[in-house]
C-alpha cells in the first residue's frame, strides 16, 4: 500500500467511525464507546471541535502514515539481505535542512489557529450575568452576584438517588448551576483549600480553581438542557466526586427561578391557643340529704 492509499484509508477509517459515534452522542454527557468529541453546545467548544478536526487530527495522521511509511520502506529497502553494502556517507545537507524546516512550518501553522482559539477564550463578549463557582473538598458553590443569590451549595448524588433519578452517576449533583440560554455567562473560579479545576466539556470549559486567586472563564450556551461536567485537577481521595452540573433553561424560567431564590421566606401564621374551658362550680347538697356523721373513734 502506497503512502498516499494508506493515507486515504485512514482518513476514510477514521470518518466513518467519528460519524457513527457522532450520530449517537448524548448531548451534554458522555457517550459509552463514542471516540469522538462530546457535541458542542456553546461557541467556544464549536471552534475548539473545528481546530482539532480541521488542523490538529490531518496533521497528526499525515505524521503518523508518514513516519510509519518511512519505517517500512526502511526495514524492508535496506535490510542486511537486501542491502549487504551499506552506503559510506553520514549525514546528508538536504534532508537534514528538511526535516528542519517543515517541523517548524508545521508549528507555525498550528500556532496561528491555536493562538486564534485562545483569543476567543480571553475575548469575552459583555457578560450577562456572572457566576462564582467556588470549588471545595469535595463539592461545588455557586453565587449569583448580580441576582443577588448567596453560594448555592452543589453536592454530588449518591449511587442510588443517581438511579432514581435516572441522571449519570457521579455527574448529577443535587443543585445544578441554573443559567438562561442564549446568553453570555461569565464564570469566576477560585478554590477554598486545595487547586481544582472547572471543566464542562460540552462547552469546552476547562479552569483551574486556585485558592487566592480568580480565574473567570465564559460560556454562551446554545441549547436548552442539562449539562456535566467534574473537576479535572487531583485534589484529594473525594477528586472523583466532585461533579458540575448546568442546567440551561429560557429566559422565562430563569426568572422565575431567580425569584424563587430571592423571595423572602413565607412566615408562619401565628397559632392560636384553645380557649379556656370554664370550671363549673361544685354542685350544691340538697337540703334532704342529712349530713354524714363522723365516726365514732374505736374503743
Amino acid at each position: 500500500m502506497t503512502g498516499a492509499s494508506a493515507l486515504a484509508a485512514t482518513v476514510i477509517f477514521t470518518a466513518a467511525f467519528a460519524g457513527q459515534a457522532l450520530a449517537k452522542d448524548l448531548l451534554g454527557q458522555p457517550t459509552p464507546g463514542a471516540i469522538d468529541l462530546q457535541p458542542a453546545a456553546s461557541v467556544l467548544k464549536h471552534d475548539a471541535i473545528w481546530f482539532h478536526d480541521v488542523i490538529l487530527m490531518p496533521i497528526i495522521t499525515a505524521i503518523t502514515v508518514l513516519v510509519a511509511g518511512l519505517l517500512i520502506w526502511i526495514v524492508i529497502r535496506y535490510n542486511k539481505k537486501s542491502n549487504p553494502i551499506p552506503a559510506k556517507f553520514s549525514h546528508n545537507t538536504t534532508i537534514e535542512i528538511i526535516w528542519t524546516v517543515v517541523p517548524v512550518i508545521i508549528l507555525m501553522v498550528i500556532a496561528i489557529f491555536s493562538f486564534r482559539l485562545l483569543f476567543a477564550y480571553n475575548d469575552m463578549p459583555k457578560p450577562y450575568m456572572t457566576v462564582k463557582a467556588t470549588g471545595y473538598q469535595w463539592y461545588w458553590g455557586y453565587e449569583y452576584p448580580d441576582q443577588k443569590i448567596s453560594e448555592i451549595t452543589s453536592l454530588p448524588l449518591s449511587k442510588e438517588a443517581a438511579e432514581a433519578k435516572k441522571v449519570p452517576y457521579l455527574l448529577a449533583a443535587d443543585k445544578a448551576m441554573v443559567v438562561p440560554v442564549n446568553q453570555v455567562v461569565r464564570v469566576q473560579v477560585t478554590g477554598a483549600d486545595v487547586i481544582h479545576a472547572f471543566a464542562l466539556p460540552a462547552f469546552g470549559l476547562k479552569t483551574d480553581a486556585i485558592p487566592g486567586r480568580l480565574n473567570e472563564t465564559w460560556f454562551k450556551a446554545e441549547k436548552i438542557g442539562t449539562y456535566y461536567g467534574q473537576c479535572s485537577e487531583l485534589c484529594g481521595v473525594e477528586h472523583s466526586n466532585m461533579p458540575i452540573e448546568i442546567k440551561v433553561v429560557s429566559q422565562t424560567e430563569f426568572d422565575a427561578w431567580v425569584q424563587a431564590q430571592t423571595a423572602p421566606p413565607v412566615a408562619a401564621a401565628p397559632v392560636e391557643a384553645p380557649a379556656a374551658t370554664p370550671v363549673s362550680a361544685p354542685a350544691a347538697v340538697p337540703a334532704s340529704v342529712p349530713a354524714v356523721a363522723p365516726a365514732a373513734p374505736a374503743v
